[in-house]
Order: C-alpha cells, then structure tokens, then sequence
C-alpha cells in the first residue's frame, strides 16, 4: 500500500488538536550492540553530516561504527539510571507535566505525545498514536531553543518525509526557535541565581552549547548568532560584566575546524588566565544527557582542575523545572491559537457521530 490509512478513523469523529515535542534520542541501553544501530540512524542523516554521501558511507560504516560503539557505550553507562538514559526520563516527565497542563486547560481537545529524532519512540510512531487519537492539526515543538539545520531542520525532515506517506495529513505548525524566547531567558536567569544562592558566585560563567562545523555557519546556518544572543539576553537578566561570562562550543567530532572556542580547550587556559573558580551552563539542552552530564560534568571539569582550577560547578540544564515547563506550554499555546474547536463544531460532529450510528 502505498498511503498509510488512520486504521482508526471514523467519518464524524471529533476532531483534535496534536502536540508533539522532540528531541535528539538515545540508545536503548548502555551497550555496543544498542549504541551501534543508534549512532548508524544518527550518522547517517545528511543533515548532521555533509559530507558526500559515498565517500562517508565508506567512512561510518568501515571505521567510526566499528570504533565508536564501544567507546560511546562507556561513557553511557557512566550516565545511565534505573530510570534508563537521563534524556529518555526527562522527556518522559517534560512531557507528562505538559500533557497535565493541556488536560487542566484544554480538557480532551489537545492531544499531547513525545517523541526522539534518531531511535525510539519514533517520530513517525508518534504522528500514528496522535491521528490515530483524532488529531487533525499538529504543533511539533523540537526542543531545541537555538534553531540548527542538524536538529532543527533534521526533525522537520522526518515530519514531512513521514507526510509523504499518509492519504490525510494534518495541518502543520512547526516551531523552529526560542532562542530569545523572554520566559526562557528568565527561566535560565533563575536556574542560575538560585545556584548562586546555594553556592555562591564563581570567577566567570561559562555557557556552552553543542558545537557544529564552521563550514555550516559561513553557508548560511543561524545557530552560531542564536546561541550568542541566548549567551547575550541571559548575561543582562544577570547583570554580568563582559568579563565575567563567556560562550563555547562542545563536543567536536573530526579534524574539521568547528565553532570556537572550544570549551575543552578553554577549560585548560582558563587558570593559566587567573580564572580559578567556574560555573557552567549549558542553555542549548533543554535536557540533562551526555553531554552535559558527562562530557562537561566529568570530562571538562578534569581539564579545568588538572589545569590549576579550584572549583567547578555545573548548573543543571531547565529539565522538568515548573518554570521551563510554563515556558513550554506558553509556547505551544501561543501555536495553538486560532486553532481551538469551539462548541458548535462539537456539536455538528457529535450529531455527525450519532447520525453515522443511526445507519
């Protein structure tokens, strides 16, 4: 069959309104043999890698998914809980407390689900459960607050390629940044002074974001801005000094010059500098995972202390925080507008349902 069928559907059934939010993904457990098939989905995708595709499908699967697997495993097993990867949990209770706040709002008009680009649950799976549900328009929100052609535009890639195969798609809105959103900005701002009330303030704030190569920036990707206006906006709420926070980028991957500076090597110079003391933030996750938890929390800390540091702190990411999840659900309301069912409409397709019965 060439078109997928909602095997649900009944003509005269109430329409609904959908919300799906994304992130990246994880391997389901922390093993070579689930982190193989992962970073194969993830590598492969064209939008993380631009590389001709031949010549990297000769690279991944000759040398990097016979290497990285195992070294990959590792680091996620040092990060791994009862609850499973702490991305997957957090996702878990984001989406929970937004699917509470859509019911208290909405009743069973909005549909809520989640979903991760690479791995499970799925994005197509998801958009199946939601139509399935009655779902005729759709909010996907990428939770991802800086827009990047490697996650952003990556997860709108799987939402159309999934249209593409449906007889009755739903109407799209699709949110591509909130970068300078003000509520996430104060959500940060907040994270970070209630840090500094518990352990007070440190020599310099450091906020650092996954990095990309610099070839996407120079072709035109606004990642490299948003994330210093994020960096920018976030400094004012606090107050700081020019000199008293910075912006880097993480977790490069080969030899191909990427956005600088680098965290890892900043976190080597820093003491060198007279920076003894640093507070880390890292406002491009909206989830705990293995960047932060282990590449900055473990990894760059030993880097900054072996360098002559004297303390390192990392500020967790918003998670399920009350504040971040208001910030959430405002954004999605803010999408959802225009698109409430008012009672006359329930009317005609209840009367439309009962009629269809009567036959």
């Amino acid at each position: 069959m060439k078109y997928k069928n909602s095997t649900h559907f009944t003509h005269g059934q109430p329409d609904k309104l959908g919300v799906l939010i994304t992130n990246l993904g994880t391997p389901e457990a922390p093993t070579k043999q689930a982190l193989k098939p992962y970073l194969k989905e993830f590598l492969s995708d064209p939008r993380v890698v631009e590389v001709p595709r031949l010549l990297w499908w000769c690279i991944l699967n000759g040398v990097i998914l016979n290497i990285r697997p195992k070294r990959s495993a590792h680091a996620y097993s040092t990060v791994w809980t009862e609850d499973g990867s702490p991305l997957m949990a957090i996702t878990k209770a984001q989406h929970a407390a937004l699917a509470d706040k859509c019911r208290q709002q909405y009743g069973d008009d909005v549909v809520i689900d989640f979903a991760m680009r690479y791995g499970e649950p799925s994005i197509a799976n998801a958009i199946q459960r939601l139509l399935d549900q009655g779902v005729r328009k759709l909010v996907v929100l990428p939770l991802y607050p800086q827009y990047c052609a490697s996650t952003t535009a990556s997860t709108f890639d799987a939402v159309a390629a999934d249209f593409t195969k449906r007889r009755w798609m739903p109407e799209l809105r699709f949110i591509t940044n909130y970068n300078d959103n003000p509520a996430y900005i104060e959500a940060l701002a907040n994270s970070v002074r209630k840090h500094w009330e518990e352990n007070g303030k440190a020599d310099l704030l450091l906020m650092s974001y996954h990095g990309i190569p610099k070839r996407y920036l120079t072709n035109g990707d606004p990642y490299h801005c948003e994330c210093y206006k994020t960096s920018r906006l976030l400094a004012e709420a606090l107050e700081l000094k020019s000199d008293q926070y910075m912006t880097t980028f993480q977790s490069r991957f080969g030899r191909e010059e990427w956005l600088q500076p680098y965290t890892d090597e900043t976190m080597k110079s820093l003491p060198g500098k007279g920076i003894r003391s640093v507070q880390v933030l890292c406002p491009g996750f909206s989830a705990d995972c293995l960047e932060t938890i282990e590449e900055i929390g473990v990894e760059n800390k030993t880097y900054f202390m072996e360098a002559g540091g004297k303390r390192f702190e990392y500020i967790p990411a918003l998670n399920d925080d009350p504040a971040h999840v208001d910030m959430l659900f405002a954004l999605i309301n803010d999408n959802l507008h225009g698109w409430r069912i008012d009672k006359e409409t329930r009317k005609r397709q209840a009367l439309a349902k009962a009629l269809g019965a009567s036959d």
